[in-house]
Formats: C-alpha cells, sequence, structure tokens
C-alpha cells in the first residue's frame, strides 16, 4: 500500500479519494491529478489493503481497477458496500470488460475504459460529488426543507432526508440508486430517457455508455421487490426508457 502523497492525516482540506490499481505508476498519475484539484488522494496496489484504507481513511470516491490480482475489483466493491456510502468508480482494461462492469451487481456508481484521460476522469468525479452523501445526517428543523413523502402505493420517498420506505421498512439506496428513483418520482408518468436520467442525476451532459442505467434500475427494482415483468414502482417503456409506476 502506497501513500505518494502523504498519509491521510497530512491532508485535510477538500474531499478525500482512494485510487486501487496494481498499475502503481497509473494510481500515482491519477491521485497526482486529483491532489491538484485540493483531493485528499492515497493509492492502494491491492484489494486487501484497498479495503483496511478505506475503513481508516473514509474517502468520498474510490477510483477501483476491475482486474486486481487477487481479490478483484467486484470483491472489493462488495465489500466497500457493507460499511461505505463513497462514490466508487470501476476502471476497466479494454471493451471486453464492460459487459462484465454493466452486469455486476456490487453498487458501483460509474465505469471508465482503460486508456483514459485523468483529466476528464476528475471532471466526471467532481459531477458525482456535487450531489450530497447518502449517509449524512438528514436535515432537520429550519433546515430541512418541508415537502411531504412522495407515495406511491406502499413506496414513500422523502427527498429531504433521503429516506426510502417500503410500507415501514427502510430501503438502503446507494446515492445513485435514490438520484435516479427521485428524478423518476419527481415528474410521475413522464417517460425519461436513460441519457436524460443520467443527465438530470450528473448536471451535465453524459458522454458514456447509456445502459449504466440499465444496472442501477435493476439494483433498484430487486431492493423494492419489484417485478420487471409486472411493475408496480419502474415501468420499461422499450425503446424509450422508464417512468414512474403508481404503486398499485
Amino acid at each position: 500500500m502506497d501513500h505518494p502523497q502523504g498519509s491521510p492525516s497530512e491532508h485535510s482540506r477538500g474531499y478525500r479519494a482512494l485510487v486501487v490499481d496494481d498499475e502503481v505508476p497509473l494510481a500515482e498519475v491519477v491521485a497526482s491529478y486529483l491532489q491538484r484539484e485540493q483531493f485528499d488522494a492515497v493509492v492502494a496496489d491491492n484489494g486487501v489493503d484497498a479495503i483496511a484504507l478505506a475503513r481508516d481513511f473514509d474517502p468520498d470516491v474510490v477510483i477501483l481497477d476491475l482486474g486486481l490480482p487477487g481479490i478483484d475489483g467486484l470483491e472489493v466493491c462488495r465489500s466497500l458496500r457493507t460499511f461505505s456510502d463513497a462514490y466508487v468508480v470501476m476502471l476497466t482494461a479494454r471493451d471486453t470488460e464492460l459487459d462484465t462492469v454493466l452486469g455486476l451487481t456490487v453498487g458501483a456508481d460509474d465505469y471508465v475504459t482503460k486508456p483514459f484521460s485523468p483529466r476528464e476522469l476528475v471532471a466526471r468525479i467532481r459531477a458525482m460529488l456535487r450531489r450530497p452523501r447518502l449517509l449524512q445526517s438528514p436535515p432537520t428543523g429550519a433546515d430541512r426543507e418541508v415537502t411531504p413523502p412522495r407515495r406511491f402505493g406502499a413506496l414513500s420517498i422523502d427527498v429531504a432526508a433521503r429516506e426510502v420506505r417500503i410500507a415501514d421498512d427502510p430501503i438502503l439506496l446507494t446515492r445513485t440508486e435514490f438520484d435516479i428513483l427521485q428524478a423518476l418520482s419527481g415528474r410521475p408518468g413522464i417517460v425519461l430517457s436513460r441519457r436524460q436520467l443520467l443527465e438530470i442525476i450528473r448536471d451535465e451532459p453524459w458522454v458514456g455508455n447509456d445502459q449504466l442505467v440499465d444496472v442501477h434500475i435493476g439494483h433498484l427494482r430487486r431492493k423494492l421487490g419489484d417485478d420487471a415483468a409486472r411493475p408496480r414502482y419502474i415501468a420499461t417503456v422499450r425503446g424509450v426508457g422508464y417512468r414512474m409506476g403508481t404503486g398499485a
């Protein structure tokens, strides 16, 4: 495990980023670009060290290579999701790995195919981090927006508190999953394309594979107990995109 920009305690400014790649020179380049943007960036070159460092460092974003030796990126991401709400950007070595990333069910938020521009990667990360962290304490009192939860049958979506419930049972979503659900529920009955959803939740034009939305929709449906063939909450409009159902 390497800390080319110093140990976590030496930097307290800005966001925290963990870069995980066994190609250490590449990881150090990415970390250096992040530090120029006021990130506190550290590097790990294997999965075991990455998980340990994530627990101690509590990163806001993890840039994670899929093809790590030993514990691969998918297993690292699964482990991260048990204790961290950090954004996870998966790095893939070649286009043929893209299907694996799109099909993963481990909670990654985005992917980048190597070779990539570190500058563009940092810009994408900045756009992600403009959205609030899921595990922040919900606002209370005067700081909380007074808006009733959105209700679709048994599904309740409290946008201000970023809480989702089915009946009285809380449903834990990643930030990207919540943001997609928030976008759909804010426009009930309106069909949103994959690209529209990506641009709504990222506040900027999306450059990449629109099918990333399908992965997150799949996660959402599983967590909400929704059947894609007979949906109550998220309906597929073939060839177009998705719309919010009534919950009936």
